[in-house]
């Protein structure tokens, strides 16, 4: 996750970057809208961070959503749903009333990403094996091509 909202974490980190080699291998993005305010690299070209509040503000280009866990996920990834030009990443918690909602019924394609990612820290230092596998979620067909293509173990499924 990129940013918690509501506190701190389990582990009392309240910030967790996405491993910059999976950015890398996925592509390049317009916007993140749930960008640390501190950040040892870049996600995208534009970024919003909480000081923000990438949910209020308009999404333009193709997006990539790292959103924060837990309650505020179901937020963003309508937002990713009414955007139609995102890739989300979120854990695969595949029989939850959000990813029924959200994903399910909205994606345009899913990739099961093999294993656990490791998160970062805001100081580029690479943190433990997250708490659940994850997923990458593809919302409108360029970016569900882009998934279709990644290079990484998974597993890529089409939904409309």
């Amino acid at each position: 996750m990129n940013v918690t909202f509501e506190g701190k974490t389990e582990t009392g980190k309240d910030e967790w970057l996405t491993p910059p080699e999976l950015i890398k291998k996925i592509g390049t993005f317009d916007l993140d809208p749930c960008s640390p305010i501190v950040r040892p690299w870049d996600t995208a070209k534009n970024h919003f961070n909480i000081n923000d509040n990438g949910l209020l503000k308009n999404w333009n280009g193709r997006v990539w959503c790292n959103p924060p866990y837990g309650r505020q996920a179901v937020k963003w990834l309508e937002k990713c749903a009414q955007h139609n030009n995102c890739i989300a990443l979120t854990f695969a918690r595949t029989e939850t009333k959000m990813f029924f909602e959200q994903v399910w019924n909205k994606a345009t394609a899913v990739f099961f990403i093999k294993g656990r990612l490791k998160f970062y820290h805001v100081n580029g230092q690479q943190g433990d094996s997250a708490g659940a596998p994850s997923i990458l979620i593809a919302y409108g067909n360029e970016c569900a091509k882009m998934l279709q293509s990644l290079q990484i173990q998974g597993k890529f499924i089409k939904l409309k």
